[in-house]
């Protein structure tokens, strides 16, 4: 049985993908949120056709589903599903233009159109590990989108693959791209009768071998201050400004638990972006924790914030929310953690070594697991994502590939 992914396939499908805008927007209340994304979801519900999948349709929400039906009539087998998420961060722009650096020699990469952005094996040392390697980059002008077009890349190789290869076995698997992910939405319109599985799997993750079962538990925040407007020359004892507040704010949130001062179990409270005027401001906020008293904690500690500073102004209205926005996927997986350990021996059987890890992050089998369908996280070899620096090896994307396929036997043996 072949178990050997075609690379130059998954080569050009991921140039392809990464070559399109797709951006999500949490200002819009469509889904999916941004067009791009709708261009991508089209194409793959035409790949999807061509590799020959069966039950291929694209919802009116965005969600481009298949199936690869069973090999095997033996028995009933657990169905698995596989999941990738076609947008990409908002912070940056999208529509890259990648660089395949064949056979890395360990040398700096320059992104040409930003010289100031530079791979080294100093500042980056998960590319100490990949000599040889081809390893692939956006211009420097850009996002890469590896996240998560290197998971989209590499569900596309395996069910082309299986499809390929009737001789392995495995029973129905089921095939989700999803929009969204990245403003936390990737989940919340999918019907999971729709996709009628057992288990999943979310292609969305960094290192080699890396199986993930934990992610951080989320909340998002949004403070919303209106001031007293009156114009400037008359201003004296009457004008409340609203930025001013908004900088008060800012400024008097805990630095220590920001992103830029922890790591490992730390979580935090992010400001993500502020809008306004005088008269009136808003600021978003999201806030991370891997346990659910420390996140009721960072709740806790901007409602004090905005206790203090409506002391100091009680002239200002200052109304603050919360929204719940994902949790950690350990409360559900721990329970039971088939899932994990057979995606942890799939990996060896591709010939690598797994491994564990926390998500400094959240992936759409937080939402998926809690909603009663398992779903890990596992590897497709993406770094340094959300930057211009973003890089994905092409060896990694077909290591993760040929888990997957892995993981469609052992399934099958579980029947």
């Amino acid at each position: 049985m072949s178990h050997s992914i075609d690379s130059e396939d998954l080569l050009e499908r991921f140039c392809r993908y990464v070559r399109l805008d797709t951006r999500s927007d949490a200002h819009s209340a469509a889904c999916p949120s941004t067009q791009g994304q709708w261009e991508l979801l089209r194409l793959l519900e035409r790949e999807l056709n061509e590799i020959g999948a069966a039950d291929v349709r694209l919802t009116a929400e965005g969600y481009a589903l298949a199936t690869i039906p069973a090999s095997s009539k033996d028995a009933v087998t657990p169905r698995i599903a596989w999941f990738a998420h076609v947008d990409t961060a908002t912070e940056l722009p999208g529509g890259a233009t990648p660089i395949v650096h064949q056979k890395y020699d360990g040398k700096p990469i320059v992104l040409p159109d930003d010289p100031t952005q530079e791979l080294t094996v100093d500042t980056t040392p998960q590319l100490r590990e990949k000599t040889g390697h081809d390893i692939i980059t956006a211009s420097g002008a850009t996002l890469l989108g590896a996240d998560d077009k290197a998971g989209v890349a590499a569900v596309m190789a395996a069910a082309r693959h299986l499809l390929r290869h009737p001789e392995i076995p495995h029973g129905i698997i089921r095939v989700c791209f999803n929009p969204d992910e990245e403003i936390a939405r990737g989940m919340t319109r999918l019907k999971l009768d729709d996709l009628s599985a057992d288990v999943g799997y979310t292609l969305d993750g960094a290192d080699l071998g890396e199986i993930n079962y934990e992610t951080f538990s989320a909340d998002a925040a949004t403070i919303e201050i209106r001031g007293v407007s009156i114009h400037p020359g008359l201003a004296k004892g009457v004008m409340v400004n609203a930025l001013r507040l908004a900088g008060s704010f800012l400024s008097a949130l805990p630095a220590e638990i920001s992103p830029e001062r922890t790591a490992g179990r730390d979580g935090f409270i992010h400001p993500v972006e502020v809008e306004g005027n005088a008269d009136r401001c808003t600021i978003r906020m999201i806030l991370r924790d891997f346990e659910l008293a420390g996140l009721a904690a960072k709740r806790a500690a901007v409602e004090q914030v905005v206790a203090g500073l409506r002391i100091v102004e009680p002239r200002a209205v200052f109304a603050l929310t919360f929204e719940e926005q994902y949790r950690n996927m350990r409360y559900w997986l721990e329970k039971d953690m088939r899932p994990v350990e057979l995606a942890r021996e799939a990996a060896r059987r591709a010939g690598i070594t797994p491994s564990f890890a926390a998500i400094r992050g959240g992936t759409d089998g937080s939402n998926l697991t809690a909603r009663g369908l398992p779903c890990p996280n596992i590897f497709c070899g993406m770094h340094e994502v959300h930057s211009r620096r973003e890089w994905v090896s092409l060896q990694d994307m077909r290591k993760s590939a040929e888990t997957l396929l892995h993981l469609a036997e052992l399934w099958h043996e579980q029947r």
